[in-house]
């Protein structure tokens, strides 16, 4: 859901590109159906767009946050993507004065490349560059600056999400002007690319270690003990306490780091007078205490099934 217009040539590069974001939740085969009427610019407003997609038991979210541009030293890079149900796949635009290179990936993986020395370039569904190419074969012309011309996509570009839902009305606008042959600009163009599609590796690996990191807290939130026995005391020093848990219990700190394993020692406190080595340690209630009288402990670890 995505309208990026650029210009490539001698004078430089300038992009544009709204800022809509659409996400759906729902039946697949309900969904490829909505985004067919989408692409056909059948739907046209955000309002028939909500009421379609009730009828169709399809939940949608509208925003206008998306950025879709940015700058990279002196190119210019836009990104369409579409996220499946294992990988997200992406097409992106790196412009400079000169040279541009159009990339695919799925994932952080390049499928196909190509290149050019000039060119105006639209990325968007059916509807939203047929559009754009109307009224731009009406409005653009050679002779004009690259400032201008960035206005002249932005003005196109709130043009057509008049008419469909899929583009939005922000817009944002980028340009550069360094001074590069084409010979110049392809060999910087390969240096970004490769350097960017690094980074989106390592921010795609580090995603999927907290991904990981994330499901092994849950997991083991799920294990914390609310109820039952959890270990007994073998020794008693003033107000602290140390106790050995029993063969079903695991100690972790607040990151989850694993301090105590079963049959392993840990440090509590009380308040109580009468605690005794041997006394029962339990969790009742969810709340930690000797089993004897029910008095209180305190410690800064987490007490989970083993």
């Amino acid at each position: 859901m995505s309208l990026i217009i650029a210009y490539i040539g001698k004078k430089g590069c300038v992009m544009a590109s709204d800022k809509r974001k659409i996400a759906y939740f729902g039946n697949k085969d309900n969904l490829a159906q909505l985004e067919d009427e989408l692409y056909a610019g059948k739907i046209t407003s955000e309002e028939e767009l909500t009421n379609r997609a009730q009828e169709l038991d399809i939940q949608i979210k509208l925003s206008s946050d998306g950025n879709k541009i940015s700058t990279i030293d002196d190119v210019v890079r836009g990104e369409v993507s579409s996220k499946g149900a294992f990988e997200t796949k992406r097409k992106r635009i790196y412009g400079t004065t000169n040279g541009y290179q159009i990339i695919e990936l799925i994932g952080s993986n390049i499928t196909s490349k190509n290149s050019g020395e000039k060119a105006i370039i639209i990325f968007g569904n059916k509807y939203a560059k047929a559009e754009a190419e109307k009224l731009i074969s009406k409005k653009w012309k050679s002779s004009l600056s690259l400032k201008y011309m960035g206005d002249i996509f932005a003005e196109i570009i709130k043009e057509i999400s008049k008419s469909t839902p899929t583009v939005g009305g922000e817009v944002d606008v980028l340009l550069k002007q360094p001074q590069y042959t084409p010979q110049e600009a392809q060999k910087h163009l390969d240096e970004i690319i490769e350097t960017d599609v690094k980074l989106l590796s390592k921010f795609r690996q580090k995603l999927q270690n907290d991904l990981i990191e994330k499901s092994r807290e849950i997991e083991l939130a799920s294990k914390i003990i609310d109820e039952g026995s959890v270990g007994k005391v073998i020794n008693v020093d003033g107000k602290m306490l140390e106790v050995k848990l029993n063969d079903k219990t695991v100690a972790y700190d607040g990151n989850w780091k694993e301090l105590a394993g079963p049959n392993e020692n840990v440090i509590m406190f009380t308040e109580s007078d009468d605690v005794k080595v041997g006394d029962e340690v339990v969790i009742e209630g969810e709340d930690l205490c000797l089993k004897k009288d029910k008095s209180s402990l305190k410690c800064n670890i987490i007490l989970c099934n083993a």
